[in-house]
């Protein structure tokens, strides 16, 4: 190569270079996605949206206090973070639009479904559960299937806009299925002879019938279905959802959650 060609590719390598250093200079820096994390932090509260109605995970017991395995692990949350809990009131009709409008995770016994992941992520299952039956205790042996429920007299009681509902009317096309509004008195109505069965999950049915004497939970060892019990958490929110899962694996694996839960259910 001669002296002409050397000179002139020397001379664009030093233009090339000078345009890199100038674009460098004038490009902005790489962005960082903002996280619910930096925000709960900056802000010192954790909103927490809960129904309220469903022991053992969350009660609402008035004055705006709450109680239950799902409140107390909250707050441990909210310790880990160093920040207060906010628990925001909600109904399982409105849970999603309540959550994703008001709140930063959404607890209280929550089940993770399809429907649910369409709008929200959830953390990693806490606790594996299924639906399964709780009937007065002369009755448990004639209500041990749902071909045995789904009968036109069995008069089947649901409450409202959960994952209850949904099975009741999917599985017991059949029965009487009526849609009770409280799901606190609503184990009271078949104690009262209103109602013959209620299915849901299994860790409600162990709780109910030591507070009710005279319903039996059946065969909560063995339910009609899987499930699980998770929280709700902003949708795309990667760093926070992976903050809340390591609290939440560590929680488990130091026994904090197993001594909050067997307050509640022992």
């Amino acid at each position: 190569m001669n002296k002409a060609a050397l000179a002139m590719l020397g001379a664009l390598a030093g233009v090339l270079m000078h345009v890199g250093a100038a674009s460098a200079q004038t490009a902005p820096a790489a962005a960082t996605t903002p996280s619910r994390l930096d925000e709960i932090m900056s802000r010192g509260t954790l909103r927490a949206c809960t129904t309220g109605d469903y022991k053992p995970y969350s009660f609402y017991k008035g004055d705006g206090q709450f109680e239950g395995i799902d409140i107390d692990m909250a707050e441990s949350l909210a310790k880990s973070l160093g920040v207060k809990v906010e628990f925001v009131k909600t109904s399982w009709s409105n849970l999603m639009n309540d959550f994703v409008a008001k709140c930063d995770i959404g607890i209280g016994g929550v089940s993770p479904t399809l429907e649910r992941q369409k709008r929200a992520f959830f953390t990693q299952a806490y606790m594996i559960d299924g639906k399964t039956p709780i009937v007065r205790c002369d009755d448990v042996n004639k209500f041990q299937t749902v071909a045995q429920i789904d009968q036109p007299p069995t008069r089947v009681i649901v409450n409202p806009g959960g994952t209850n509902e949904k099975f009741a009317k999917q599985y017991f096309p059949h029965a009487n299925v009526t849609v009770y509004p409280d799901n606190v008195t609503i184990f009271k109505q078949i104690l009262a002879g209103k109602a013959d069965v209620m299915v849901t999950d299994a860790s409600e049915t162990l709780l109910q019938q030591k507070l009710n004497p005279g319903l039996c939970s059946v065969h909560p060892d063995k339910p009609f279905q899987y499930g699980e019990k998770a929280w709700l958490l902003p949708r795309g929110d990667v760093a926070f959802q992976q903050y809340v899962d390591q609290w939440l694996h560590l929680a488990r694996a130091t026994g904090e959650y197993q001594v909050i839960s067997d307050k509640w259910l022992k």
